[in-house]
């Protein structure tokens, strides 16, 4: 019987769900205090943040021509927006961290050493996407834009409409460029194929310009320098995923996959050689290439782990599961039986005026019976008691 502290002491019984709520809302609050506290950092140096942001657009406008602020507390609140935004930016590797150190007690070694790449890698690409929008489209858009401007219109662009036209540019640019992070992720799954994706391209290459004509401004240019990177983004993803899909053969040559278990046709070859799962004395397991333990160490298996039952091992299960119950019906009616018998044998023992073991009985009863006959026989001991 399993007590509580061999639960505490052992790190790998599965935790309770508040368990797992409380560490939750800890990381969260983490990620929350240092964006508060990126956001201290960043504000005394707002407007210069913001001077910094507006600066394609006001090397673009005419002499003499500036930003101009039509409500009464935007000089103040779009500088605190953006250096609230720019705070939760730079924080993100620290968020994906703990969005990390949440989810990798439950991963596999083989996921582990495939997720972190991942991870840091798609907050790499995000930030090479927001710099490409800054340092490339935006110098483009607004030289065309203020390029078209009709005689006698002066341009004076609002702070705070610049702010949320730039942010969106910002978020639009930095997810398009996470495409090959999603691409090599669908093919990882198993969703879909390298090839298939290849089949795909020139819907992809709609889709891309589709998406930049929603995400972008209404003009040629930011639309095709956020679909033109999409596609590109995308080809890049499809290429890892292949280079991926030959080292896991390579790795695996015999049909082994990550968790070192045959798949596909060498699968029933591996089983039938493998024998038994458990080392005979003296023998350790085979390591295979991409062996998730470190070095010089044999692998075990984890005993935790769920291994799929064939249908002959199923049905023995089964079969075993409803003996036991049978085994335990027929205990309890035979318990059940027996103090039936011992409430006939007190009715006789109160005709003969044995009143002792009457009471010996009852007492049995009580902590022999089920509720209705532990009722049963304190109703009896209360009119004995009154007799």
């Amino acid at each position: 019987m399993t007590t509580k502290n061999d639960q505490a002491d052992d790190p790998f019984k599965e935790q309770p769900f508040v368990s797992h709520l409380l560490e939750l809302r800890d990381r969260l609050l983490r990620a929350l205090a240092v964006v508060a506290l990126v956001f201290l950092m960043l504000f005394p140096f707002a407007n210069k943040i913001y001077v910094w942001v507006a600066t394609p657009l006001m090397e673009h406008l005419p002499a003499g021509a500036s930003m101009i602020a039509t409500e009464v507390a935007s000089p103040f609140l779009t500088p605190f927006k953006l250096s609230l935004v720019a705070a939760f930016f730079l924080s993100i590797p620290y968020t994906l961290y703990q969005m990390w150190a949440f989810v990798a007690p439950g991963l596999y070694a083989h996921e582990k050493r495939l997720v972190l790449p991942l991870v840091a890698s798609s907050t790499l690409l995000f930030y090479i996407g927001m710099l490409f929008a800054y340092y490339v489209v935006f110098p483009l858009v607004f030289a065309f834009l203020t390029g078209t401007v009709p005689d006698g219109v002066t341009v004076a662009t609002d702070i705070a409409k610049y702010l949320d036209f730039i942010l969106t540019l910002f978020f639009a640019f930095g997810m398009a460029f996470e495409v090959p992070i999603a691409t090599f992720i669908l093919v990882w799954m198993g969703v879909t194929t390298p090839e298939s994706l290849v089949e795909k391209r020139p819907y992809i290459i709609v889709g891309a310009f589709s998406l930049g004509m929603l995400l972008t401004p209404p003009d040629v240019i930011s639309q095709t320098l956020l679909a033109l990177p999409m596609w590109l983004l995308f080809e890049v993803g499809v290429i890892a995923a292949k280079l991926f899909g030959k080292r896991l053969e390579e790795g695996h040559p015999e049909g082994l996959d990550g968790d070192h278990r045959a798949v596909g046709p060498a699968a029933p070859a591996q089983a039938a050689a493998a024998g038994p799962t458990t080392p005979a004395p003296g023998e350790e397991f085979v390591r295979f290439e991409g062996d998730p333990s470190p070095e010089k160490e044999s692998w075990r298996p984890d005993p935790d782990r769920f291994v799929p039952l064939t249908e002959a091992e199923l049905d023995a299960q089964l079969d075993m599961i409803e003996a036991e119950e049978d085994a335990e019906a027929k205990a309890e009616r035979s318990a059940s039986a027996l103090v039936e018998r011992k409430l006939k044998d007190v009715q006789k023992k109160r005709d003969a005026g044995d009143t002792a073991g009457a009471r010996r009985l009852l007492y049995e009863i009580l902590a022999e019976g089920d509720a209705d006959q532990v009722s049963v026989a304190k109703n009896i001991l209360q009119q004995l008691d009154t007799d």
